[in-house]
């Protein structure tokens, strides 16, 4: 069973151009498919879904998606398009740069500052433990230390 696929070899057709068009703009144009599907015929909405769901139209990794940038796969958005102006595409790239580095910077203390975080509480439930230790250790020296009062025998 053949479905019609982005990775499938399938000629050039006025159904491929269809689909290669309704990829490019992207999952909402295959919602609106489908919900413009049921209200015309119920069984071409039902298609249109099971179409959908069975060639995976909206995972991630598909050929529409695969040129996000980092931040652009974070978040969902779509950072590669084009303005037509070159000077603009060159300081908006430079500026994405910029901010994954920020991220990634920000997100690195944000994991050193945890595990400082998480190294104080560690050192003071030691330093706690220990002291209720010692503290156990008094009180049991303190009771084996104690006179014990001795009974007269009787003989």
């Amino acid at each position: 069973m053949s479905f019609i696929d982005a990775q499938s070899p399938v000629q050039s057709g006025p159904v491929r151009r269809a689909i290669d068009w309704m990829d490019e703009r992207g999952p909402i144009s295959w919602i609106a498919l489908i919900i413009v599907s049921f209200f015309v015929a119920g069984p071409l909405g039902f298609a249109a879904l099971v179409f959908v769901l069975v060639t995976k139209r909206f995972r991630k990794n598909r050929p529409a998606f695969a040129q996000t940038s980092k931040c652009g796969a974070r978040f969902g958005m779509r950072m590669t398009r084009s303005s037509g102006n070159s000077a603009f595409d060159a300081y908006k790239a430079d500026t994405i740069a910029r901010l994954e580095r920020e991220q990634d910077d920000f997100e690195s203390f944000l994991h050193r500052l945890r595990a400082a975080r998480d190294k104080a509480e560690f050192d003071q439930y030691m330093k706690d433990r220990g002291a209720e230790a010692e503290n156990d250790a008094d009180t049991q020296a303190s009771q084996t230390d104690a006179p014990q009062q001795h009974r007269p025998q009787a003989d």
